[in-house]
């Protein structure tokens, strides 16, 4: 069974990182190994959450993994709560990376225009610097923004966030994946994926459903590391994560349910081994030189 070490926060209410991490890999097959960085009461846009900072166990618990000489399919990160958390994990990387297997990072940072109230601009050339060590990452709008030093709050084009994709994958990944993106007009939203080995972009659009839930980015992340480590390609992934969360959030949407609890994945799960009812990814082309 292949095996994927999982560098999140545990939550222990509210679906978001490992709670939302571990189910969907699992279900897709593989055994998760989950390098806990802190532990919350609820996840951090509940109210006055408590949280446990294991940054000092960190080490410690990698340590043991070395001695026991374990090694990976997949390394998938998400939120990291210090510029020490960031450079533990880039060590991490430099360890247990090999040619057989590869790095996911979500630069968790921000979203709607603004970065998240513990993030420092510190933070941001730390997370730059551990997507500069992946195969794949998969930023929203605003995360790319903050990435590359550009104006989180602009509104762009479709071929400006095109471009974006190829500005981030000279920082290092192959993969490169903007979600939340412009779609071309107001009732859909695009997810953006460019490959840099082959210059090509691929696109899925998505009809815009007026719910925001905490965790979908750890799904859509999560789906992604599972299709890839299962060999799909890049469009195909893109196609299946999509779809998860689109399925996940319609199937959340019409209850009457309070948005901070997340995504109801328990009633999508199902769909991910499912063979997907149609394919909605297209390549885009565009001028090198916007």
């Amino acid at each position: 069974m292949k095996k994927i070490a999982a560098i999140h926060d545990l939550s222990g209410y509210g679906r978001a990182s490992l709670t939302v991490a571990i189910p969907i890999l699992t279900h897709m097959g593989f055994q998760v190994c989950p390098l806990p960085t802190a532990i919350l009461s609820a996840h951090s846009e509940y109210k006055d959450f408590r949280s446990l900072d294991l940054t000092d166990y960190m080490e410690s618990f990698i340590a043991h993994w070395k001695e026991l000489q374990l090694q990976f399919d997949a390394i998938y990160t998400g939120y990291l709560a210090s510029v020490k958390q960031m450079g533990i994990v880039s060590d991490f990387f430099a360890h247990f990376k090999n040619d057989q297997n590869f790095i996911l990072v979500d630069p968790v940072l921000g979203d709607h225009g603004e970065l998240y109230s513990s993030m420092t601009p510190d933070m941001v050339e730390g997370m730059r610097k551990l997507c500069s060590q992946a195969k794949v990452i998969t930023p929203n709008l605003t995360e790319a923004a903050f990435l590359l030093g550009y104006n989180p709050r602009l509104e762009i084009s479709v071929e400006t966030a095109i471009q974006w994709c190829k500005q981030l994958s000279e920082l290092g990944p192959e993969h490169v994946i903007i979600t939340s993106a412009p779609g071309g007009n107001a009732q859909n939203v695009a997810t953006l994926a460019y490959n840099r080995l082959d210059h090509r972009t691929w696109r899925v659009l998505c009809d815009y459903i007026p719910a925001s839930y905490p965790g979908t980015g750890d799904a859509f992340a999560s789906v992604i590391t599972g299709c890839m480590l299962n060999g799909d390609s890049l469009p195909e992934a893109l196609d299946r994560a999509v779809h998860f969360i689109n399925m996940g959030i319609k199937a959340t949407f019409g209850y009457a349910h309070n948005p901070l609890d997340g995504m109801n994945q328990e009633k999508v799960l199902h769909y991910l081994n499912e063979p997907l009812p149609y394919y909605k990814y297209e390549l885009v082309e565009t001028n090198e030189e916007i």
